[in-house]
């Protein structure tokens, strides 16, 4: 059996220091990002989304980040699906990103509402084809019986927009943007003496802070 508890890495690529990141978080960042990119990390943009359930419980699932707009990270999904009536309901969520090939982690807390129909629009007809087909073919997060029928909708959608290239946006079809209330970026480091900075908003101001790991 595998021995779980005696999986380990020692971290020892880079340091990070409060003197040694950009004012801005979201600066920062894109500052980050770019190096995950150059790293050739696979799926950079992939990040977790933590939502609160109806519940009141988390729940979490990887989706892709598709911009940074206005200071704001933005994502596209099924606005009735689990995460779409999640953020709905309470707008606070979180995303964490990690990126291993780097040692490297950042995690966001912040508050997710919509963004406008003619941005989610223009998006949604930059997606190859089958993913539009795809977006009206799913009910997402729906209990389904089968395979079989998410089939059958895209046999009936790729009738129904026979001959178009570009499809219309499904309503229920759009993108969120969360603006960031804290940033924290973490850098692996050796014995778990691992490097935290964090920015939290205060006063519509970024407050910076090292925190022990």
């Amino acid at each position: 059996m595998l021995a779980i508890a005696d999986l380990r890495n020692e971290y020892s690529k880079a340091s990070l220091d409060v003197t040694n990141v950009l004012p801005d978080p979201v600066r920062q960042f894109e500052k980050w990002f770019q190096e995950a990119v150059q790293a050739q990390v696979p799926e950079p943009n992939a990040m977790t989304l933590s939502t609160v359930n109806a519940l009141g419980g988390p729940s979490s699932r990887i989706v892709l980040l598709k911009g940074i707009e206005s200071n704001r990270f933005v994502f596209y999904t099924n606005y009735q699906s689990a995460k779409g009536k999640d953020l709905e309901r309470v707008p606070a969520c979180a995303l964490t990103f990690f990126w291993p090939e780097l040692e490297r982690q950042v995690r966001i807390e912040g508050v997710a509402g919509r963004i406008d129909a003619e941005r989610s629009e223009q998006y949604f007809q930059s997606r190859p084809r089958g993913s539009q087909i795809g977006a009206w073919s799913s009910p997402q997060s729906s209990i389904i019986e089968s395979r079989t029928i998410l089939e059958e909708r895209v046999a009936q959608i790729e009738k129904k927009f026979s001959g178009h290239e570009v499809l219309p946006k499904p309503h229920q079809w759009g993108g969120f943007e969360v603006e960031p209330v804290m940033i924290e970026f973490w850098q692996g480091r050796q014995s778990r003496l691992h490097d935290r900075i964090q920015f939290n908003k205060i006063d519509n101001a970024w407050k910076i802070y090292r925190l022990a790991p």
